[in-house]
């Protein structure tokens, strides 16, 4: 690589947003964001259980990162990758086209999955009345299903009858249990947890969407069952079905797999393309695509690194591990419980979240510290 080679970040959510801010000065970084904050995916129960809290960590301007002081940000949503010549296409958020050329590539553009995750240019006013819409939706609900057992759908249907507790809220299951993925005793923790919080469970039954439909919208209306059950009416439907969808329409074909994921290899490269890298829910990693989780940034760090050094020898391997794992309720009226990958659970008592996890673990550690305003 050349002295300070351009790195190309495609997508700055929670795991592009890592991987610029741990690159340091040996690299010139472009991030390009489809928004000027990080709208985490993650918490989406204390998203429309708790938005208060939920703001306050998960939603972060852009420019209140001190580690992305040095990089460059384009607000606009990419259009074309040109592998040959080694260019990004852009269109901005003011109509401009862009075209950055890079030395690195690297893929974080994420999925498109229910309402809480979608690929549109949006400034803050756009992310805030869409944060309204759906709590004033949520308020005037008085049955509320949400469908899907993953922890999107759990963490959902927890978020709502703890936040609302006159509200009639039913959970909806393909399978037996909820969670799957997850270490079999996490399933059954969870399933008690659902079951004092006083959410109905409705194993056994799987949505048959309308045509055309993916569930990334609330609606309202009876819910109809592939399975044969009777239709269930509800004021409210929250879809937390998983169907997915990688923001890959301007990757090259020849860089996915059938399902439209990145595909790399056990350094977080794209094969045939050493200048490629992916990582987070857009790589195909693993069967749970999990290198947004799992320190995987860390590893595409060190592999760049390692690579402008001339050190292809120390390249890392990005290993998965067998079970998902996570905080899945968030913060709860006592604290937060953080299951893990192995079925053990690691508790942290309720004065701790906000100023040990979040403020000194997560933002000051893994981030790099943060503003407490925009600049």
């Amino acid at each position: 690589m050349s002295a300070r080679p351009r790195v190309v970040i495609a997508g700055m959510g929670d795991t592009g947003v890592l991987v610029a801010a741990h690159l340091g000065r040996r690299f010139d970084v472009v991030g390009v964001s489809t928004r000027p904050a990080l709208v985490s995916g993650q918490e989406v129960g204390n998203r429309i259980g708790n938005p208060d809290h939920w703001r306050r960590n998960f939603l972060v301007p852009l420019d209140r990162f001190r580690r992305l002081d040095g990089v460059r940000l384009v607000h606009g949503a990419i259009t074309e990758i040109d592998v040959e010549a080694r260019t990004v296409d852009v269109a901005a958020a003011d109509g401009r086209r862009v075209v950055l050329p890079y030395d690195v590539l690297v893929i974080a553009s994420g999925v498109s999955n229910g309402f809480w995750r979608q690929p549109r240019v949006e400034a803050m006013a756009d992310i805030e009345a869409g944060l309204g819409s759906v709590a004033a939706r949520i308020d005037g609900a008085g049955t509320v299903a949400v469908v899907g057992g993953g922890a999107t759908g759990v963490s959902a249907a927890f978020g709502i009858a703890t936040r609302h507790p006159t509200k009639d809220v039913h959970l909806f299951l393909s399978g037996e249990e909820p969670l799957p993925g997850y270490h079999p005793r996490v399933r059954r923790h969870l399933t008690h947890r659902l079951e004092g919080a006083g959410v109905h469970l409705h194993p056994g039954h799987r949505a048959a969407l309308p045509d055309g439909f993916r569930g990334d919208e609330l609606t309202a209306g009876p819910v109809t069952w592939s399975t044969g059950q009777a239709p269930f009416d509800a004021d409210l439907v929250v879809w937390a079905v998983g169907a997915v969808t990688p923001n890959t329409g301007f990757v090259p074909p020849e860089l996915l797999d059938d399902g439209g994921f990145v595909r790399v290899d056990e350094h977080l490269r794209v094969p045939g393309h050493p200048e490629v890298f992916a990582i987070g829910d857009v790589a195909a990693t693993d069967p749970n695509r999990c290198s947004a989780r799992n320190f995987g940034y860390r590893v595409l760090v060190h592999n760049l690194e390692a690579l402008d050094r001339g050190r292809e020898d120390r390249l890392k391997r990005f290993v998965a591990p067998e079970h998902r794992w996570g905080s899945i309720l968030g913060l709860e009226a006592d604290g937060m419980t953080v299951y893990q990958a192995n079925g053990s659970r690691v508790r942290v008592p309720r004065w701790a979240v906000q100023p040990v996890l979040f403020d000194l673990l997560t933002k000051g550690g893994i981030y790099g510290g943060g503003r407490r305003r925009r600049r």
